[in-house]
């Protein structure tokens, strides 16, 4: 009877075959198709350049073929990107891959997607018969030595290289409990065991931690409290740079007016009294000359001006019955 293989090319003797010469197969099994499937590592050599290195693979020789190696070592200088082909083996392969190479090397099989293992970086992956996947993607403790994940900031990688980017405007991050805790050492928030949520609500915990938002707009559910004895920093600019579509709640410093203000019943206010003067002195209570919006006085309340005051056409100023507005 005739030999056959396995499928990683290991020998297996038909019975009464090889008589006297047995012992070389069996040596072969064990010094190649065995060992290096279980051990050994090869140096592959990556063209790179957007190009595809094919991995040849006999499926009749148990004698040494880098393709059967556990761990394979990517070398080379062509940059950008490439593909590593592996052997499609129907009963399944792991694979170490360390790239030493300056490309980023997606490794799979002719007809799979593959994993991407960017330049410089180390993965464990496994074979599974269709396609490149990788070995493990749960772990239920992980200690990070340095404190520090990949790049300085977290978002979207880059295809190239895997190494993170700022969020951009458009970024989505979602999840319930979704926070982020930016320290060395320490882990990027605490998860839920049933649900891995992040459960950390503190942001930036490390000493003078720094956190940095592309989005245009941050939405704060619920109250937003601030301790400490530092500042807050309102936006600055000037009259004109007032918003198009402001709504009641805005707060920002006018650099026209060098002064607060507030935007409240459909119109810009002064916060504080508007007390204004040189040199820091706070003297002057000032008002503009023109109504060009109708207003309505609070009800209850009685209001004061310096004159005159021109009420622009089309627009009124009501006074509610019992109520008063002196103009001096």
């Amino acid at each position: 009877m005739a030999s056959t293989y396995s499928n990683l090319a290991i020998e297996l003797i038909g019975t009464g075959d090889q008589d006297g010469t047995w012992g070389i197969s069996t040596n072969n099994n064990l010094q190649y198709a065995l060992q290096e499937a279980i051990a050994n590592t090869a140096n592959v050599a990556i063209t790179g350049g957007a190009a595809t290195d094919t991995m040849a693979w006999s499926t009749s020789s148990n004698l040494s073929q880098p393709a059967r190696f556990l761990r394979l070592n990517l070398t080379g200088t062509g940059g950008t990107t490439g593909n590593l082909i592996v052997p499609t083996l129907s009963g399944g392969k792991n694979y170490y891959i360390k790239n030493s190479s300056d490309t980023a090397v997606t490794v799979k099989t002719v007809a799979g997607s593959g994993i991407l293992v960017p330049a410089g970086k180390s993965m464990s992956l496994y074979q599974d018969g269709t396609n490149v996947v990788e070995a493990a993607n749960y772990s239920a403790s992980y200690t990070i030595a340095s404190g520090v994940i990949d790049n300085a900031t977290i978002g979207v990688t880059t295809p190239n290289t895997g190494a993170f980017t700022t969020l951009s405007a458009s970024s989505t991050v979602s999840g319930a409990g979704m926070t982020a805790r930016f320290a060395t050492p320490g882990p990027i928030g605490n998860t839920s065991a049933s649900t891995g949520a992040f459960t950390d609500t503190t942001l930036g915990t490390g000493s003078g931690s720094t956190v940095t938002h592309n989005a245009k707009t941050v939405t704060i559910p619920n109250d937003l409290i601030f301790s400490g004895t530092g500042t807050i920093s309102t936006p600055v600019g000037s009259t004109a740079q007032r918003p198009g579509s402001a709504s009641n709640g805005m707060l920002r410093y006018n650099s026209t007016l060098s002064q607060f203000e507030g935007y409240a019943a459909s119109a810009w206010g002064s916060i504080g009294g508007g007390a204004t003067g040189a040199g820091g002195d706070s003297v002057f209570q000032e008002n503009e000359l023109i109504v060009t919006t109708s207003y309505t006085i609070t009800t209850a309340k009685n209001a004061m001006s310096v004159g005159p005051i021109t009420i622009n056409a089309g627009q009124t100023v009501t006074i509610p019955s019992g109520q008063r507005w002196v103009v001096l």
